[in-house]
């Protein structure tokens, strides 16, 4: 956990890396959901795996409020309805687990299931009667919405998973973006007491958060950009690149 004098310590070049990192919490918001990685990676290089979590999550809910009010529009109700429940229950799990364990032992765990989930989206969208109707199916949401959960909760790293899923169903990109939103600022919210119980967020933190927040609307608008002008298809690939890239971060391979 961070200590008191966390402001003082950083070097221009650190918090230099930080605002840059916290750019791409705003890049991620906007659509660009597999950029969350590199912030992770940052974050966690600086102030450890465990610890950066906390950092981390009033940015997160920084950028889920300025994505809602920017790419908000057009959410579909009712995949945040479908994934909510079990990405709440996850959350519980992961507090759990996060209080226990060592998050680090999961990850790689966490990121095989990751690369699983990317390459059968890959075969989905090569061969979709290989699936038939089982992305719509009750289970598959309860799945993906559980270890969305559990990731967001243990290394915000549910960004990936959540896009699987809406791209699993077929959103368009607009109505994903938004979705995706809506779904996050809700739970990332719910997150907020959990890791001050846990002592991840402090007085000090905060005060990084406040001086980094800017970077967080500057990445939101460039990713925004940016998102406006990639087609459905070349997005979609996209998000499934970033997601693997992802994967294999978190399986320590790169």
């Amino acid at each position: 956990m961070p200590d008191a004098s966390l402001l003082p310590e950083l070097s221009p070049a650190t918090l230099a890396l930080l605002a840059f990192a916290a750019g791409g919490v705003g890049m991620s918001k906007s659509g660009l959901a597999g950029l969350g990685m590199v912030h992770i990676v940052i974050f966690a290089a600086v102030f450890g795996a465990r610890a950066s979590t906390g950092i981390l999550l009033p940015l997160l809910v920084l950028g889920d409020i300025l994505a809602v009010i920017f790419v908000g529009k057009g959410v579909q109700w009712r995949m945040v309805a479908r994934l909510l429940p079990p990405s709440i229950a996850g959350i519980f799990l992961g507090w759990l687990l996060l209080d226990r364990l060592d998050e680090r032992a999961l990850k790689p765990v966490v990121g095989g299931i990751i690369l699983g989930l990317t390459a059968l989206q890959v075969a989905r969208l090569w061969r979709p009667a290989w699936f038939g109707h089982f992305p719509h199916a009750t289970w598959f949401a309860w799945l993906l919405g559980g270890f969305a959960g559990v990731t967001t909760m243990l290394a915000n790293a549910a960004g990936p998973v959540v896009a699987l899923y809406l791209l699993a169903v077929a959103l368009p990109k607009d109505v994903l973006i938004a979705t995706a939103a809506w779904l996050f600022l809700v739970l990332n919210i719910l997150k907020l007491p959990f890791s001050w119980q846990l002592g991840l967020i402090t007085p000090d933190t905060l005060r990084l958060n406040l001086l980094l927040a800017p970077m967080v609307l500057v990445g939101l608008l460039a990713g925004k950009w940016i998102v406006k002008r990639i087609p459905q298809r070349l997005f979609d690939t996209f998000i499934l690149l970033f997601t693997a890239t992802a994967g294999l971060r978190l399986m320590g391979l790169w």
